[in-house]
């Protein structure tokens, strides 16, 4: 089976899109003998670019960026109208008035970014919330470009092996941050990272990278033993000097007020696991399926929020082995993970 790594440790930086994962970690996962991936949801095609300029011209031959493949929302006009009243209160803390806030669905420039990657290729590229057309992975591929699609069960990795892809990202229910299912209205099950792994490597036969509640050196063991060539970690790596996640995140990983983490879809209107605040309490039962409409609705209030310290309304996302987050350098961090392989 292809190596789709080729590093020296089989630990991958999982990419955590707005703000977290920052050139220095990418470069510093690299120098201590992992991959890093750039995470380019959110941002520009031109930002893109720069991010993997950057990365080369820290002489980075192995890295990857990561995409989010686009899909409408379904959501209605009265529905959000009536989540953004609901949360007029919270974001009326920070001067923000919802009333007038738009419906805004976006694509996150995928082809401009399918299109950039084909005429300035990268080593690999992973696609995360389903399967991308089997003629842009073709076209990657074409380049040169390992293509990896992420997948949260047996079904999605079998779909995702209908258009050819090098390799699969599995990604368990204790992972932090967006759920990578591909159905958002599919309750995510409490299963096992190794479990999934050994059922997709059996089902699909196709190289896996996977990741989710890693807490540490055993859980990676166990991970590569279910039949993963790597294990991706991205909690893990939160506090640590060369990421990029808000003094209010950092905090939270350590506060023991936050005494557990839960899926919730309050924040953004698709699946995800964070730290239980006094947000997602109150707006859990009542929040609706439509991702990115909620997304862009709530960021202006968490950004605020994130400024102001509280911790509250504020999206703190983490996996189940969020405990085990350290501080110091992202390298001791790699290199003890992969201290038992």
């Amino acid at each position: 089976m292809q190596d789709i790594v080729d590093t020296e440790l089989p630990i991958v930086a999982a990419p955590m899109a707005g703000g977290a994962t920052t050139i220095d970690l990418v470069a510093a996962v690299a120098d201590a003998g992992g991959l890093g991936f750039l995470a380019a949801g959110y941002k520009t095609p031109q930002a893109m670019l720069e991010d993997i300029g950057s990365v080369r011209a820290r002489g980075l031959e192995r890295f990857g960026v990561n995409l989010f493949l686009p899909a409408p929302s379904g959501m209605s006009e009265r529905v959000f109208r009536a989540y953004a009243e609901t949360l007029q209160d919270d974001a009326g803390r920070y001067g923000l008035d919802l009333s007038g806030a738009p419906l805004r669905e976006d694509d996150d420039h995928w082809r401009e970014k399918i299109d950039a990657l084909i005429t300035d290729p990268v080593p690999v590229v992973s696609v995360t919330f389903g399967v991308p057309d089997a003629r842009d992975v073709r076209a990657l591929q074409r380049v040169g470009t390992r293509v990896l699609v992420t997948v949260t069960t047996v079904a999605e990795a079998l779909a995702a092996r209908e258009v050819a892809p090098d390799g699969l990202v599995v990604q368990g229910s204790d992972a932090g941050g967006h759920s990578g299912t591909h159905d958002p209205a599919r309750r995510i099950e409490p299963v096992s990272t190794e479990e999934v792994v050994r059922e997709v490597v059996a089902a699909a036969g196709l190289p896996v990278i996977a990741g989710g509640g890693v807490d540490g050196p055993e859980k990676v063991r166990a991970v590569l033993a279910a039949g993963a060539q790597a294990v991706a970690v991205g909690t893990l790596l939160l506090r640590t000097d060369e990421s990029g996640a808000s003094r209010v995140h950092r905090d939270a990983l350590a506060d023991p007020r936050f005494a557990e983490t839960v899926i919730t879809r309050a924040f953004t209107g698709r699946p995800a696991r964070a730290l239980r605040n006094a947000f997602i309490e109150a707006h859990e039962a009542e929040a609706p399926l439509g991702y990115p409409v909620i997304h862009h609705l709530t960021r202006e209030m968490r950004q605020a929020a994130a400024r102001a310290g509280d911790a509250d309304r504020v999206h703190l996302w983490a996996g189940t082995g969020w405990r085990s987050a350290r501080t110091g350098p992202v390298g001791d961090a790699v290199r003890d993970l992969a201290r038992l392989v």
